[in-house]
């Protein structure tokens, strides 16, 4: 048996919508030689079916199973065929394509004077909605034609052509560099996190000034410059310079929001940007900002005029979510974000294949985080196990290695000390593993495995102790990061003070509001 989430037909059948499967139908249907075609027999047959099942397929009597693969193929291209006509799924970027297809047909048939008109009109179309690596492709196909037609209706139709070809290669060369950068800076984040140490900050800071290309901000389009404030973004993010973050995501919505009709048009770079933004100002602990921008993002994802899609539905699920619990771990009000908890499991799934494992277990440590913080710590260690136990991470060791230690303190709070030995010697072996054993992490391990050695009455004492040792630590180029993920100071404190965790950063919150 092959599973659901490895095959492509059954999943891409499970994700249409009621209106999208009859729209199939009736597309398959145009013809009535159709009706009784075995693809439309095996279409209703893995709509009906819960999840995929060869040995259920063959028994069927639809298809032998030496022609399943040709007929899955076939299949699966029909799908895309009729989603393609759908007009939900027609953006701006298919409607040129499909005007380039019109085009080539006319060329073919040797009708080149309406094969221009209409290659001119998708290049002005193009053009306007900064779809340049598709208006580039328009002028290579023009100057083929020409040389095969003078239409003599344009004087110097050659320098015309040829100028408009240098200048679109040159911002397209330009995007290529800066998005290239960009992806390069972000495969960094997502393997390693933040710098950690001069060694790291110096390789980023090489690679970075190396690979960034010399550009004149003023004179680059909508495209380049989104392109290079994400590069930059990323940048300052794995230097952990989060002002500098939050300034290059401000000029990427900004951006957006100059360019009204490229929300509609990109609405997933909107979203990320939005998200990115939102980020840098939790860490830079901005909280009045963070609700305005939040507000903002949901009133336009509310628009009527605003993408629908299954990919946009996803992403607005995860950055929504997310960015929720983040605005109640600024303000401390943990308790009021419970209600936060069946939506996001609920959502992980409903968009179980459009999310990613990375983001899914994220949005776990965000939980356990969220019931550490009303001081539910076993429910807390429940969610920790599923980030600790999934062996097929690869991604954001920063975050494998945080669990760990968070886990570590939970136990601890739970009052399950039975655990606590075998827990410090697996987390200790794995943050060696990971080369990402810091003071921060040391001073922790090594305070919960003197907890054991010490009278009640010089609890307090230790207490004070490794707080005073970790304050040193709080505003560290590269340890900082620690408590990023954790915040272990204000922990710390409520035992010192005798308060919930929750009352502890509320109160933090209301003297940092600006």
């Amino acid at each position: 048996m092959t599973n659901a989430h490895k095959d492509a037909l059954f999943v891409l059948v499970k994700s249409l919508s009621k209106s999208e499967k009859r729209q199939f139908k009736l597309y398959v249907g145009r013809l009535g030689v159709n009706t009784d075609a075995k693809f439309l027999a095996l279409f209703n047959l893995l709509d009906k079916i819960k999840r995929y099942d060869e040995k259920v397929i063959l028994s069927s009597g639809i298809v032998k199973k030496a022609q399943l693969s040709n007929l899955k193929a076939h299949l699966y291209k029909q799908i895309l065929v009729s989603l393609r006509l759908n007009p939900v799924n027609q953006n701006i970027r298919i409607q040129i394509r499909e005007q380039l297809d019109f085009a080539t047909i006319l060329y073919q048939k040797g009708l080149y004077k309406q094969s221009l008109k209409i290659l001119d009109k998708a290049k002005s179309t193009a053009i306007e909605n900064e779809e340049k690596n598709i208006a580039y492709e328009i002028v290579e196909f023009e100057k083929i034609i020409e040389t095969q037609y003078i239409t003599r209706s344009i004087p110097d139709r050659a320098d015309e052509l040829a100028i408009q070809a240098k200048d679109l290669s040159g911002q397209n060369v330009i995007t290529s560099k800066l998005s290239n950068l960009s992806l390069q800076l972000y495969s960094m984040m997502l393997k390693v996190g933040y710098v950690r140490s001069d060694e790291d900050l110096q390789k980023v800071k090489h690679y970075f000034s190396k690979q960034l290309p010399k550009v004149d901000v003023e004179t680059l389009g909508f495209r380049e410059k989104l392109w290079l404030y994400k590069a930059h973004l990323w940048y300052s993010f794995l230097t952990q310079d989060f002002l500098s973050s939050y300034k290059y995501a401000s000029k990427w919505v900004d951006l957006f929001y100059d360019y009204k009709e490229m929300i509609y048009l990109n609405p997933v770079f909107f979203l990320k940007g939005n998200h990115y933004l939102l980020e840098s100002l939790f860490y830079v602990k901005y909280s009045s900002q963070f609700k305005e921008t939040l507000q903002k993002m949901e009133v336009v994802l509310q628009e009527k005029d605003f993408p629908q899609n299954d990919n946009i539905n996803s992403l607005a699920f995860l950055y929504l979510n997310a960015n929720k619990l983040n605005l109640h771990f600024l303000e401390g009000t943990f308790e009021k974000g419970m209600y936060l908890v069946k939506i996001i499991e609920y959502g992980i799934t409903k968009h179980k294949d459009r999310i990613d494992a990375h983001h899914v277990m994220v949005l776990y440590y965000k939980i356990a985080c969220l019931y550490f913080g009303i001081g539910d710590n076993k429910t807390c260690i429940v969610y920790l196990k599923k980030i600790i136990n999934n062996k097929n991470l690869k991604m954001r060791e920063d975050l494998m290695c945080f669990a760990r230690v968070l886990s570590l303190v939970a136990h601890y709070e739970a009052g399950m000390d039975y655990h606590l030995e075998v827990q410090l010697k697996s987390t200790y072996k794995f943050l060696l593993k990971m080369n990402d054993m810091h003071a921060v992490q040391k001073e922790m391990i090594k305070f919960l495995r003197n907890l054991g050695n010490i009278y009640p009455n010089e609890l307090r004492g230790e207490f004070e102790k490794l707080h005073t040792e970790l304050k040193k630590y709080e505003d560290h180029p590269y340890e900082k990061r620690s408590f990023l993920y954790l915040d272990i100071i204000s922990w710390l404190e409520s035992h010192l003070e005798n308060k919930p965790v929750s009352e502890i950063i509320r109160e933090k919150a209301l003297k940092q509001t600006r």
